[in-house]
């Protein structure tokens, strides 16, 4: 299990390092990649996995350690807002021109960090294989294109290319750090047991905010609900991970 964990750390990596080249290497670059279909499934995944296997599994955790309070609930709730939160921001920086591009370009890149670093967690903390690998290719459905946008957003900014550099690598090691760090909760931290369900529930807001709202006015859920065939898709997902859990 662990040994496939690595293999999955080092593939996200490699995707993530490999669809970020083209726009370092032209900046002039001015292409979009979309994949709609891989797009849809795997909101549809994230959406069960956030709903079916994180949250469950965080409530549990807390409900184990002798906590009534909904904390899985709190928790889960808030990385959601917080997530939307800056979204939006972006968004208005982008709208209204009031950050410079150099702004745009870092805030993009600390909120795509916060995702992977979540979504990598929620892989390292996966004790069931199937979860584990199903989440594995759910990023990597859309991994590619989000570090493709990045690394078009840094390079069309005013960051220095060094200064650019850095920042998407940064991102692009969030994913491993996660898969470590959920890994490590979920084998060597017994003397920490609210560790795990911390992290299943932050893992669940984000999965919950990229399966719903995550690119807000191009959302699959906002923008393409209507396309059946898209909205099909990721009713596939969601039903993948309703059918992984009877085995987790």
């Amino acid at each position: 299990m662990i040994h496939l964990k690595l293999l999955m750390l080092l593939l996200i990596f490699a995707v993530t390092l490999i669809a970020g080249a083209l726009p370092f290497y032209k900046k002039r670059s001015s292409q979009h990649f979309e994949f709609p279909a891989g797009e849809a499934i795997a909101c549809g995944v994230f959406l069960g996995a956030g709903l079916i296997h994180m949250l469950g599994d965080a409530a549990s955790g807390f409900a184990a350690a002798g906590y009534q309070y909904p904390f899985a609930f709190l928790i889960a709730g808030s990385s959601f807002l917080i997530l939307l939160w800056l979204e939006h921001l972006g968004q208005e920086l982008e709208t209204h021109h009031t950050g410079t591009t150099k702004s745009m370009a870092l805030l993009a890149t600390l909120m795509l960090s916060i995702h992977s670093l979540l979504e990598g967690t929620a892989v390292g903390i996966s004790g069931n294989l199937l979860t584990a690998v199903v989440l594995a290719g759910a990023i990597l459905a859309h991994k590619w294109a989000a570090s493709f946008a990045l690394a078009l957003q840094i390079n069309k900014s005013d960051l220095g290319f060094k200064a650019g550099l850095g920042a998407f690598i940064v991102f692009a090691i969030m994913t491993p750090i996660g898969i470590i760090l959920g890994e490590e909760a979920l084998q060597g931290l017994g003397n920490l047991p609210l560790l795990t369900p911390i992290f299943s529930a932050l893992a669940a807001g984000t999965f919950l905010y990229i399966g719903t709202l995550h690119g807000l006015r191009r959302a699959i859920m906002i923008e393409r609900c209507c396309n059946m065939r898209e909205f099909s898709l990721m009713l596939c997902g969601f039903g993948l991970m309703a059918v992984v859990a009877i085995w987790t």
